[in-house]
């Protein structure tokens, strides 16, 4: 009976943690039209202009409970490290990067790429203590493989529109932003399973809060690059727009859903639950383009489905559930 009732516990946990994660994917997948929505911006700009209204917008609703927040909980200097790095890697950084690889290379080739992110954090999160050993996951990582592969196929087959130099540099910038928030989903879902004091809402606060300074400091930068750009008052209005709806949407409801996903689901099916950001700008991306996806997409889609409820059944049919 009592066994019952714990199982019953994970499974309750793990719908919620898959719930947020679907919910987290949907607003993520937004952060791939941006650059798209504002593309006389460069990568720099449209980084600082999001994350200015971020932190502004988190320091705005931490600014009532400051105290109780940061003082009262316990913040000390180590988990301000873990901010900066948080906010530079799962933000700054990988949104420039991310931006980049968009502008220069388009939706779909940036959607392969960072694909490959739950085969990334999986195989790290595979060593925590009591994760799924890979073994038990060999289907679920193949089936994402499968459909990342897909969403690209096309897209890499197709004819060049830009240089041989530009797409590399697309490329480069990718796999720079694969790296960046493999880093960031990992010691982030580690450092809120450790820090039991804070809510996953205010962790989302105060980094953004962090991502905001960090922002700051790279205004002056993005101010110079636009000097040269011949930008109306109608531009920057549509750069606010896109800047304060994706601060929103992505970063401030995308970021707590995420959190909560991660303090309940363990690390290597957070991994999966990446793949709903690729799906879903996929999905934006087909009404931006205003298409059906082609034949191959809609494979992808199914392996990607399968992939997840593949690796939901590893996580429910462990062999320790019951001991």
């Amino acid at each position: 009976m009592t066994t019952d009732i714990i199982d019953q516990g994970r499974n309750n946990r793990t719908a919620v943690g898959v719930a947020c994660g679907v919910g987290a994917g949907a607003l993520w997948g937004l952060v791939f039209l941006a650059p798209e929505l504002a593309r006389d911006f460069n990568p720099l700009q449209l980084t600082v202009g999001r994350y200015l209204a971020y932190g502004l917008i988190a320091g705005l609703l931490l600014a009532p409970r400051w105290k109780a927040v940061a003082v009262a909980e316990r913040i000390g200097r180590a988990d301000w490290l873990n901010l900066f790095w948080l906010a530079l890697t799962g933000n700054t950084l990988y949104y420039i990067l991310l931006s980049g690889a968009v502008q220069t290379g388009g939706i779909a080739k940036t959607s392969l790429v960072i694909g490959f992110l739950p085969v990334a954090v999986t195989i790290i999160g595979s060593r925590d203590h009591g994760a799924v050993p890979l073994r038990r996951l060999h289907l679920p990582l193949l089936l994402c493989v499968a459909g990342a592969v897909c969403i690209g196929r096309q897209a890499l087959a197709a004819p060049a529109e830009t240089a041989h130099g530009t797409r590399l540099i697309g490329f480069g910038c990718a796999v720079g932003a694969l790296a960046s928030w493999t880093f960031f989903a990992v010691k982030n879902a580690r450092r809120l399973r450790q820090l039991k004091t804070v809510s996953a809402h205010d962790w989302n606060l105060l980094t953004g809060v962090v991502t905001g300074a960090q922002s700051l400091l790279l205004l002056p930068v993005a101010v110079l690059t636009a000097s040269g750009a011949q930008h109306e008052a109608g531009d920057w209005m549509r750069l606010a727009g896109v800047s304060v709806g994706v601060a929103v949407l992505a970063s401030i409801v995308g970021n707590n859903l995420w959190n909560r996903m991660s303090r309940l689901l363990p690390l290597t099916l957070v991994g999966q639950m990446i793949l709903f950001e690729t799906l879903f700008a996929l999905i934006y991306g087909f009404g931006w383009e205003q298409r059906l996806p082609t034949a191959m997409e809609a494979v992808a889609f199914v392996l990607v489905v399968l992939g997840v409820a593949t690796c939901l059944r590893a996580h429910r049919t462990r062999p320790d559930s019951a001991h």
